[in-house]
């Protein structure tokens, strides 16, 4: 069977829409160009691996269009999400041959990809770009800690607001929403996928959905179109301090 053609577009760097939240935020000039050099686009159907744990990895790579998620394979079979890749998101790791999570494209996607030897030398003689790569890794482990207390002390209804509010703030293309206006997005994940990932059951999910949207905090249109009139009322259901927040 053919594999179904995406239509991404494939932009100079400047024009990126992600050239300011990704690996490349801070470069100019000689820097965007050597970038600019080495770059090319791999595009993938929604459901089509990426790449599995254990393969050796040839490239790193900035999500620039779609989601993509990181599963764990236990020794029994049983697989758990314990990641998911947004817009601006880097995949790999430039010291490290092989993948470490099992890296699955969750709607259709585009990677920004770059050979993993010549960015490694990159690197090496790039300041604005390694200096990037270590602020990108510290709000790793910023989101990391942040999922571990949504996982383990928050409640159903607080996980799927907070997974809500998450999307949002990371979601490139609405970022430039009016400032008290609705919001409206397509869901990433499936509900099943949804509760895999908050460690819920799917009947919790659908019940949680249903309540906020009961409760005016959400507008559902179809299976996975989220409209949020108030941002200010969704984030208060996420249990959260008035200042604190993922990002």
């Amino acid at each position: 069977m053919a594999q179904r053609q995406m239509a991404f577009p494939q932009a100079d760097c400047s024009e990126c829409p992600i050239r300011y939240r990704a690996v490349c935020a801070h470069c100019e000039g000689d820097e965007l160009n050597q970038l600019e050099a080495i770059k090319y686009y791999r595009n993938y159907a929604a459901g089509q691996t990426i790449v599995w744990a254990g393969d050796r990895m040839d490239f790193v790579a900035s999500v620039v269009h779609g989601v993509a998620a990181l599963t764990q394979t236990m020794e029994d079979g049983r697989r758990q999400m314990v990641g998911l890749l947004l817009p601006s998101d880097f995949l790999g790791r430039p010291n490290r041959e092989h993948a470490t999570f099992d890296v699955t494209a969750t709607t259709d996607l585009q990677l920004c990809c770059f050979r993993r030897q010549p960015f490694q030398d990159l690197l090496s003689n790039t300041h604005h770009v390694s200096k990037r790569l270590l602020e990108m890794t510290l709000d790793e482990l910023d989101a990391a800690r942040e999922w571990m207390l949504l996982l383990g002390r928050k409640t159903a209804r607080e996980k799927i607001a907070s997974f809500l509010s998450i999307i949002v703030r990371r979601d490139a293309t609405i970022q430039q929403f009016a400032k008290g206006g609705a919001l409206a997005f397509d869901l990433p994940l499936t509900r099943e996928a949804m509760a895999d990932y908050l460690g819920l059951t799917l009947e919790t999910v659908s019940r949680q959905m249903s309540s906020l949207k009961k409760d005016g905090v959400i507008r559902l249109e179809g299976k996975r179109h989220i409209v949020i009139p108030d941002f200010d009322a969704l984030m208060h259901e996420t249990g959260d301090d008035s200042d604190g927040g993922v990002y």
